[in-house]
């Protein structure tokens, strides 16, 4: 399989059933964009086998490490659990059943990959265009083609928190066409004076993107940007209830904890049982 710039031989074929409900966890994937390796780990939903005919909406989550109760790979020791949030609430039928696909992130390299500009102050950062080109031109595709997909941009979100809260922003705002829902939990907004409030400033028309974004009152360094953010939105036109929320989590703190606790909400928001 050679599939949008990707090595056959550094993509290894899943097995051609796995029990529901079952990580199917790619280790090493290679990146022509970036020098570091990345986990990717894929979550299909329940009922994939029994309906072969079904095609499903992809959720991307960064920070891979960090999200699943069945991978123990999380350096925090707590996860956000959504493998069986999202297991609840799809048989629940309160979200429609989706595809999960978590991208591990590169360990000491992460601050550089997950920021789209250079942070002087920080002396880092400034790789997420590549990132992005990681994930647009191998990573998405080679999912596409290995799994039942809707592959449209209103079917196809983008998840993170803290920095992966900032990257997953400025890949809607940079790739409208092929993420058109985000999930920012956290998002670093302070990165770099605010860039990302000034970038957001400066769109000339609102691209389509559905949003979910939240913040601890807890969160003291977080929450100035994120209110900021919240306006900058509903100054460009995003609506409350429609095609944004925005949520201010009573006394929570910047951690996973926190994050997988408002998993449920987030995914509610993003994938609405129809």
């Amino acid at each position: 399989m050679h599939h949008a710039g990707l090595d056959p031989d550094l993509h290894p074929t899943p097995p051609a059933f796995v029990a529901a409900g079952s990580l199917l966890h790619f280790p090493d994937i290679r990146s022509r964009f970036l020098p570091q390796s990345h986990d990717v780990i894929v979550c299909l939903p329940p009922g994939y086998h029994e309906e072969p005919d079904r095609r499903y909406p992809v959720l991307y989550l960064h920070d891979g490490q960090n999200v699943f109760d069945d991978l123990p790979l999380s350096p925090f020791g707590v996860q956000w659990g959504v493998d069986t949030t999202a297991r609840a609430l799809t048989h629940a039928r309160v979200i429609e059943p989706i595809i999960i696909v978590a991208i591990g992130n590169a360990g000491r390299d992460r601050i550089d990959e997950y920021t789209p500009t250079r942070d002087n102050m920080h002396d880092a950062g400034g790789m997420a265009d590549r990132y992005g080109q990681m994930l647009v031109y191998e990573i998405k595709p080679w999912v596409d083609h290995t799994w039942r997909t809707r592959r449209t941009a209103r079917d196809t979100a983008v998840a993170g928190s803290s920095l992966g809260g900032l990257l997953s922003l400025h890949l809607g705002l940079t790739h409208p066409a092929v993420f058109g829902k985000l999930g920012l939990l956290s998002p670093s907004v302070w990165w770099d004076d605010r860039w990302i409030v000034r970038q957001l400033a400066a769109e000339g028309h609102r691209p389509d993107l559905r949003i979910w974004l939240d913040v601890g009152t807890g969160e003291t360094r977080m929450l100035k940007g994120t209110r900021l953010l919240s306006r900058m939105l509903l100054r460009k036109g995003w609506q409350l209830g429609r095609d944004l929320a925005y949520v201010e989590a009573d006394g929570a703190l910047h951690d996973e904890r926190a994050w997988g606790e408002r998993t449920g909400l987030f995914l509610r928001f993003l994938f609405p049982a129809s």
